[in-house]
């Protein structure tokens, strides 16, 4: 006999406990509980999530790929004025600060105040830039935390910090732990789904991103993020092919999954199981995703909320829209990204415009769940992957600068999901270098979205390589309960 047919057909521990768990003892207890009971107690492919009564049952993450400034957004230090110009070289050498190898050539350090003014809004006197003014009209919804902070200077390592846990690839994305520890809520539509918003500005500084930002890496390969497309079909092949009937394609599946099974019981591997599973939800998705995607049931008001845009199939404001929909169609996280927010250079101009392209598709998400009764179970985070420095890089002027990559201090915003709104959190130093009152890790963040969906971090774990990997790592993380009403 063939040494890989007997070393195939032997069974490990691990292989005959998987397969007790999932024989004739579950089929046994389903036919007595009952099949929505049994299903009740375990969300469709969740761990038996959440542990204790969770504040939100779903997460929208709008990334911003690039990292917008602090210092035009949320942080507000109009001290910085009457330092128009001021070198820091002696003070950044005195820091040890790491720079880029963008700007650690520079003769000079100036710093460059904001050329965009700020007001106080809502009954909580938010401070809010100019270049987002409906934010200003929700400030009391929002907690802004203003004291962030990651390990990494460059973009691919601090985005993957900040989607995945770690710096290092081949780790599990943020959506994919959700899918894995508390399954989804329609079996039409994939737990985890993402959106690519596009940019409007000609000038935008685009970074390039991977599927690693929303891949499953060890997990089962069902809980990665499925992305849908901002033209032409949500999907690829949602149509079936020219004189292949819905019958007959569902003929097809049975037939490879007799096949596929048969390969399962000789070999083992649970990825054959994964390969069946994916066939069936791509042909759930041939009727459920078209009836997605069409917006033609939205009410005008609906459009006028969200913006203009909202029309415009790939638009931030018409995927936010497509947020919603997937969220009351049962999808547990939506990871929404939208490129363009490095601004080395021309600030001012390339960040108004990059503000103008969320600002009033945040809002109208905001206040649409919120008239749907679906704020208060859904968080929603916003923000992008480090800060920004005080200094210019290159030359300044009265009116035009750029700012370099800046990872000890940036901001970022929550709503819903059990946040306090109104609130801001943290304290950084009049030059946004430091924090100077309750830092925030990348780490804390994942524990605190984690912990707002009845998570407790240090339990969400899976086995591989010898190790009990988890999203928040080994090093210390906490949740931030000051952030919670």
């Amino acid at each position: 006999m063939n040494p890989v047919d007997i070393y195939n057909q032997a069974y490990t521990r691990r292989q005959f406990f998987r397969k007790s768990g999932t024989g004739l003892g579950v089929a046994a207890m389903a036919s007595l509980i009952g099949e929505k009971s049994f299903a009740a107690s375990q969300p469709a492919g969740g761990v038996a999530f959440p542990q204790f009564a969770p504040k939100a049952k779903r997460a929208i993450y709008i990334s911003l790929i690039g990292a917008p400034s602090q210092f035009e957004t949320f942080d507000y230090k109009p001290e910085l004025v009457k330092r128009f110009k001021e070198d820091l070289k002696g003070y950044l050498a005195k820091e040890g600060e790491r720079l880029t190898g963008m700007t650690s050539g520079q003769a000079a350090f100036p710093i460059a105040p904001a050329r965009v003014k700020f007001n106080q809004h809502g009954q909580s006197g938010t401070w809010i830039s100019d270049f987002l003014p409906w934010h200003g009209k929700m400030a009391d919804d929002l907690c802004i935390i203003k004291s962030m902070h990651t390990d990494a200077i460059n973009h691919e390592p601090a985005n993957q910090l900040i989607c995945t846990g770690s710096m290092v690839n081949g780790k599990a994305s943020i959506g994919s732990w959700l899918s894995y520890g508390l399954g989804s809520m329609n079996n039409d539509l994939p737990a985890f789904v993402v959106l690519h918003a596009k940019h409007t500005s000609p000038y935008a500084n685009v970074q390039a991103i991977s599927n690693r930002l929303w891949g499953s890496a060890y997990l089962p390969g069902k809980h990665a993020g499925v992305s849908l497309r901002s033209l032409g079909d949500p999907v690829l092949f949602l149509k079936d092919n020219p004189g292949v009937s819905t019958e007959m394609r569902r003929k097809m599946l049975d037939g490879l999954g007799k096949l596929n099974m048969k390969s399962y019981d000789a070999i083992g591997d649970p990825e054959i199981q994964n390969r069946v599973q994916q066939y069936e939800m791509a042909f759930r998705m041939q009727s459920s995703v078209p009836e997605l995607a069409d917006l033609s049931g939205e009410a005008e008001h609906t459009y006028q909320l969200y913006g203009e845009d909202s029309k415009t199939r790939g638009s931030f404001a018409n995927s936010a829209l497509m947020a919603r929909r997937l969220l009351e169609r049962g999808v547990r996280f939506v990871q929404i990204f939208h490129r363009g927010w490095d601004q080395h250079g021309s600030l001012p101009r390339d960040l108004a415009s990059q503000c103008k392209d969320v600002d009033q598709g945040c809002y109208g998400l905001i206040q649409d769940l919120k008239m749907r009764g679906m704020l208060e179970d859904t968080l929603v985070i916003w923000g992008g992957e480090f800060g920004r420095t005080v200094y210019s890089q290159g030359a300044l002027t009265e009116d035009n600068y750029g700012r370099d990559h800046h990872p000890r201090c940036f901001s970022i915003w929550m709503a819903g999901g059990g946040i306090k709104g109104g609130q801001v959190y943290g304290e950084t130093d009049e030059l946004s270098y430091n924090i100077t009152k309750d830092p925030v890790h990348i780490r804390d963040l994942h524990a605190t979205i984690l912990h707002a969906l009845g998570i407790e971090h240090e339990r969400l774990t899976y086995k591989f390589q010898g190790l009990d990997q988890r999203l928040t790592g080994v090093l210390p993380a906490k949740v931030i309960k000051e952030l919670f009403a």
